[in-house]
């Protein structure tokens, strides 16, 4: 603590309310709604003072000090208090922020929010959002999707295709594909018991565990764009503005009917953060008509400029660029941080350098790492590759969730045909999969003709999707690493050793940078994680 940051008894009783330790200088906020908070960080960036002397001269001391004790004293109450308390929340925040800052308020506080009973393509758009919201999506590995609620299976009856002439088929179609994965669990989970017995000694805990996973990683594909899912997130305010603009401006209506609920909930504890995502508001407004323009205008190009192209079916991954210059970019990088002169120096001295000295930098850059959690230098960064793959929704779920890198999809269809689980080819199982998918195609492929953005509810999730990454070697290496991983489906285990192994093949040096990832092949893939967990709760107890 600064030694002229001196607080006198009194002030050290009030502080204690509010901070962790009034006599660091490491410190955390606590009893504080989020708008004192952001209120509070906003002034602190343009004020010589200490954040403490500041919170008490001017918030729990200041001239807004009766309102300051009434905010923080706000509990739960009738829906009179509480349109009370957020419009004084807001006035207070609005008159102090409005003067002292730009858009990076709106990270000075958060909340989080739960979004329930979401379509599985509706959870993809609000994961497109990936500065500053944390999403945790319910998995279909670890929960089974085979119940009913009020004798009706989880999916969205989509509006307009419910009040449509296609509702009855397109409900028939979603009925099928839930009770074909419902009437393969148990015969699948039969199969799996005996081509993966039981060890000798082994956990029943952990072995039933890896065995559901398994089940369910093999039928899965049959759950389509429309099954019902949750949500939860972990955000800034300024995340949440982006996010709800984006649903708002969105085509469809699940996903409009989700920016207006998202928007209701968070002004009833974040008011100011969202209070430009309103649909009244003019920048939601403006932002609404500028991505109608975008969307327009891209279509009418696409239209325009790209001829008609028959897709090719199955899976693949592609490395279609990567950077002349990389392995130089990253020696002078790498050599950055202990040098003095400039980076364009720099490089002119990495590429004189012999393929051996440049072996003994990379090297140098990787030797210590003794796991896939030890990160590597930024350096790694200066490298950029780009993949086109093409792989089943499910994959495309999963891997989604890395945000650290450029990646955009193209619309769900069933043209590029879908991926079927080795464990259920040449089966009694195998039938009844393929009859599901070829119903599926045939009512998406009648719905896309008056429906074609509603029509994607219908697509499986074994279905395959193109899309693209562009991607650092560092944020690869950590994607490739990890989704490779024994515990991982088999599906996007393979997509992460396929990136891995061409970026290897084209730039060798590389491959001592995904020393960690996994080309093994693993039966019940889960069984170690799993085994983990039932010694940990073992410790527990």
């Amino acid at each position: 603590m600064d030694e002229n940051e001196t607080f006198s008894p009194e002030e050290e009783m009030l502080l204690n309310k509010f901070v962790t330790n009034s006599a660091s200088d490491v410190f955390a906020l606590k009893n504080l709604p989020e708008v004192i908070k952001g209120a509070l960080f906003s002034r602190y960036s343009r004020s010589k003072l200490g954040l403490k002397r500041l919170l008490l001269k001017e918030f729990v001391l200041g001239e807004d000090e009766s309102q300051f004790k009434e905010i923080c004293a706000l509990k739960e109450g009738d829906d009179h208090q509480q349109m009370l308390a957020i419009t004084k929340a807001q006035n207070f925040y609005d008159r102090i922020l409005d003067g002292y800052g730009d858009d990076s308020i709106g990270e000075l506080g958060g909340a989080h929010i739960a979004m329930e009973n979401i379509s599985m393509l509706a959870a993809k758009v609000v994961q497109d959002c990936r500065i500053g919201g944390s999403p945790l999506e319910k998995s279909a590995r670890y929960v089974y999707f085979d119940q009913k609620v009020n004798g009706a299976y989880r999916y969205l009856r989509e509006p307009k295709i419910m009040n449509s002439p296609y509702g009855k088929s397109y409900e028939s179609c979603l009925d099928h594909l839930f009770e074909t994965y419902s009437a393969l669990i148990p015969p699948l989970t039969e199969q799996l018991k005996k081509s993966f017995p039981q060890a000798e000694g082994q956990s029943s805990g952990a072995y039933t565990a890896a065995l559901r996973a398994k089940v369910l990683d093999c039928l899965r594909g049959l759950l389509p764009a429309a099954t019902l899912t949750n949500v939860g997130f972990f955000g800034n305010g300024r995340f949440y503005e982006a996010l709800i603009h984006k649903l708002n401006a969105h085509p469809l209506s699940e996903m409009q009917k989700l920016g207006l609920d998202s928007n209701r909930e968070l002004a009833k504890v974040i008011p100011s953060f969202v209070r430009r995502s309103d649909i009244d508001h003019h920048t939601d407004q403006g932002y609404r008509l500028f991505s109608s323009e975008l969307k327009e205008g891209l279509k009418r190009a696409t239209e325009m400029f790209v001829p008609p192209y028959t897709p090719t079916e199955g899976r693949s991954v592609k490395l279609i660029e990567s950077d002349e210059n990389a392995i130089e970019s990253v020696v002078a990088a790498l050599l950055y941080e202990e040098c003095n002169m400039p980076l364009e120096e720099i490089k002119k001295i990495a590429k004189k350098l012999s393929e051996e000295e440049k072996e003994e930098i990379l090297h140098s850059a990787c030797a210590p790492r003794k796991m896939r959690r030890h990160k590597s230098p930024r350096a790694l960064e200066h490298i950029f590759f780009t993949f086109d793959l093409s792989a089943d929704f499910g994959i495309y779920r999963d891997l989604q969730r890395h945000r650290t890198l450029t990646q955009e999809r193209q619309r769900l269809t069933t043209d590029l045909g879908y991926y079927i689980p080795e464990e259920i080819l040449g089966t009694d199982m195998e039938r009844p999969y393929r009859e599901a998918m070829a119903r599926a195609k045939s009512c998406f492929e009648e719905i896309q003709k008056s429906f074609p953005l509603e029509a994607q509810y219908v697509v499986p999730l074994a279905y395959n999707i193109r899309w693209y990454f562009k991607i650092n070697l560092r944020a690869l290496q950590w994607l490739t690493e990890l989704r490779s991983a024994a515990a991982g489906h088999p599906s996007y285990r393979w997509v992460a050793q396929e990136m891995a192994r061409q970026v290897s093949e084209k730039l060798p040096q590389l491959r001592r940078f995904f020393h960690f990832v996994d080309y093994e092949g693993h039966s019940l893939g889960r069984m170690e994680q799993e085994v983990r967990k039932e010694r940990k709760r073992s410790l527990l107890l």
